[in-house]
């Protein structure tokens, strides 16, 4: 297998692949919670949900978000540089983050604030959902119990109520990978990290199918 020995090219990738791969987790977090939020305002305007309006105010949050994200996301590629490391058996280049204590604390926060803030808005928006859509059959089903509008109102919501749950199961590894701050010593610890990323990145390919398709 051909090794790359190209500092450029490696230095441009350690910079670059680390700090993209965290916006676009972190950017696909809020677009679900943003998703979530947007289902449930239409239900709470239902024929006074303005579509055009919607489409506007995506394409400014979308840009806000971006902003937001990278802003929060900077640090990262600033205290990251390539480090040789020779010995005896093989010489390798290492592409290391370097942080202060501190800024370790708030590398801790930032990944623990877009993993939860995102997903307990999302939460929040279905519960929203259904205690508004029980209030709105309860005005028709009047000799109803509305407990029981509810569970009913759960029963036919259930794929939205779960979608969160399965983010929140999925994203733990990666939330878990952040606050292991240490070098790789063999390739079991590679397949580790390696494994801990990809479950962390299935939920952004089920986004169309947990999205989209309810």
């Amino acid at each position: 297998m051909k090794v790359i020995t190209n500092r450029s090219f490696l230095n441009i990738q350690c910079l670059s692949v680390d700090f993209l791969l965290r916006v676009f987790l972190n950017m696909d977090q809020w677009l679900n919670a943003c998703v979530a939020v947007e289902r449930t305002i239409t239900i709470i305007k239902a024929t006074n949900f303005q579509k055009k309006k919607s489409k506007q105010m995506a394409k400014l949050i979308i840009i806000i978000l971006s902003i937001f994200i990278i802003s929060t996301c900077i640090y990262d590629p600033i205290h990251r540089c390539l480090i040789d490391d020779k010995n005896e058996d093989d010489n390798r280049i290492w592409c290391i983050a370097s942080y202060t204590s501190n800024l370790q604390k708030f590398n801790s926060f930032i990944h623990t604030f877009h993993f939860l803030i995102p997903l307990t808005i999302n939460l929040v928006s279905v519960v929203i959902l259904i205690l508004k859509k029980s209030r709105q059959q309860a005005k028709f089903q009047i000799n109803q119990n509305y407990l029981a509008i509810i569970k009913q109102q759960i029963q036919e919501h259930k794929h939205i109520i779960i979608a969160p749950i399965v983010l929140i199961i999925l994203g733990i590894p990666r939330l878990i990978i952040s606050f292991l701050s240490k070098c790789m010593n063999s390739t079991d610890d590679a397949r580790l990290y390696l494994t801990g990323y990809f479950i962390s990145s299935i939920s952004p390919m089920l986004t169309f199918i947990i999205f989209v398709l309810p």
